[in-house]
């Protein structure tokens, strides 16, 4: 049987309190008891968990985590990049995912309750924003990864969606691309807006408003991109590029395309953002804002672990910028 505090505080003769008191270095028992206590842990060669140490210290050097799914084409990404600064820094990390709606839910925040982790990082769950800021608000230390245009009341790491997308536009006017698709992602989500108007504004300025009929809405999957073309085609709508608002509709487009005989990119260009992975594995490789995913992870990690180091919590959110990536479905290689 593992020997426990109760096994340490019989021999020596004292309360399990006095055994927690020598264990996290208090100063209020006698050096006589102390060293008693200190010779019964050697003799029976106690190890107390770390777990219960960092309880009795009001710490658990562990991080929590909190994200819709893990079936979000890049939250990899974004989960890899908080694990490489959490683990450097010797935290560990709790992860909770929504896939059960409310019941998913309830569970984290019986682990709020029990004061499981020190901080936590968010990649917020669709309604769950007021929930979170009452958290911070009453205490506890988060950090919301990619805000999508919520500015919450507590810190914050994002990117620059708008100036991401305004370059993509400015990309496909450089290439003579006058008549743009664009699939979008949910329209009530920020960074959909962010994204659409930043690639209005590089049309606009160069005096060619995008036509409403070329915007189509999207859900960020392969099948709404492939849908979005084949329904633009089969109306006789023109178009001679495609900028969709994820790499995974934008794969969806480009299989589209390729069904009904286009040629990428000589008929039809196509952008995706992101830039995950799977950008250079479509066929063309797909040219690509690219979204710092892992960096936004990391960044957030290194400054809520930063802070519970001692650091105050920055004002102002962190951004991290976009680039722009050419591949050859807008003709480079």
């Amino acid at each position: 049987m593992p020997i426990t505090i109760a096994d340490v505080a019989a021999r020596a003769g004292v309360s399990k309190t006095t055994v927690s008191r020598v264990l996290n270095g208090k100063d209020d028992v006698d050096r006589t008891t102390a060293d008693r206590v200190r010779a019964v842990i050697t003799d029976l060669g106690y190890v107390p968990s770390a777990r219960a140490v960092g309880l009795a210290r009001g710490r658990t050097r562990v991080v929590g985590m909190l994200v819709p799914a893990l079936t979000w084409p890049w939250m990899g990404e974004v989960l890899q990049g908080a694990v490489d600064v959490v683990e450097t820094e010797g935290y560990g990390l709790l992860l909770f995912t929504c896939n059960r709606g409310d019941e998913s839910m309830r569970r984290f925040a019986s682990q709020v309750s029990a004061k499981s982790f020190d901080g936590l990082l968010v990649v917020e769950p669709e309604g769950a924003l007021d929930y979170i800021t009452a958290l911070y608000e009453r205490g506890l230390p988060v950090i919301l990864i990619d805000d999508r245009a919520h500015q919450p009341r507590f810190p914050s790491v994002r990117t620059t969606n708008q100036a991401g997308a305004r370059a993509a536009a400015v990309h496909l006017l450089a290439l003579g691309r006058r008549r743009p698709l664009v699939i979008t992602g949910l329209r009530r989500f920020g960074c959909t807006q962010e994204r659409l108007a930043g690639f209005a504004e590089g049309y606009a300025e160069a005096g060619l408003p995008i036509d409403p009929a070329r915007v189509v809405e999207g859900d960020f999957t392969f099948e709404c991109g492939r849908a979005a073309v084949e329904s633009l085609l089969a109306a006789g709508v023109p178009f001679d590029a495609v900028f969709a608002h994820n790499d995974l509709s934008a794969a969806g487009a480009l299989q589209a395309l390729r069904d009904a005989g286009c040629r990428v990119p000589q008929d039809v260009a196509v952008v995706g953002f992101d830039d995950l992975p799977l950008a250079r594995q479509t066929h063309p490789p797909l040219s690509s804002v690219r979204q710092p995913l892992r960096e936004m992870g990391a960044a957030a990690a290194r400054t809520l672990v930063s802070h519970l180091a001692g650091t105050p919590l920055p004002d102002t959110p962190t951004i991290i910028p976009t680039s722009f990536t050419v591949r050859a479905s807008t003709g480079t290689t």
